[in-house]
């Protein structure tokens, strides 16, 4: 019997991509980023999310993917022009929180596990180590981010190997 499963959506270049609904504590508009020094470059700084202090990681930099689309400001960079500016999807694990930085962010979706595959041939580089696996949709293909290994490689091991 199939079992069905929960993802929050959100966008990012041109992936579709999801994350278990029970691993997402919540999704907020762009924050002001304070920049730490020697971060790892993925690792965009600090936000405050009502007083606990959360890693904002740069899910484009761990993807591998253009960085010139979405320009991400820290500090007293921000603007009032926040339609162009990155969401926060605040994801938690057992020990860790930390928020990952999208383009847009989609519906809650529910899918039964028979539509499940393994990565598509097509990903390289990082996003092949950090997707899971792919969901066929009607018209579009939902990747499965490993949440517990952003946060490892974002935590742990800021750069990944190839």
């Amino acid at each position: 019997m199939a079992q069905f499963h929960q993802f929050c959506t959100f966008f990012l270049d041109h992936f579709f991509l999801g994350l278990e609904v029970e691993n997402v504590q919540e999704v907020i508009r762009y924050q002001s980023i304070t920049r730490v020094p020697l971060a790892p470059p993925a690792v965009r700084g600090l936000i405050n999310l009502r007083s606990q202090i959360v890693p904002a990681v740069d899910l484009r930099q761990f993807l591998e993917l253009d960085q010139n689309v979405t320009k991400i400001p820290v500090e007293t960079e921000l603007d009032e022009d926040s339609e162009h500016l990155p969401l926060n999807v605040v994801v938690r694990t057992a020990d860790e929180v930390i928020s990952l930085l999208v383009d847009d962010v989609g519906e809650v979706l529910e899918i039964s596990d028979n539509c499940f595959e393994k990565s598509p041939e097509t990903l390289t580089g990082n996003a092949r180590q950090l997707i899971r696996g792919a969901y066929k949709l009607t018209d579009q293909l939902l990747l499965i981010l490993d949440t517990d290994k952003v946060v490892e490689l974002t935590i742990f091991k800021p750069t990944l190997r190839n």
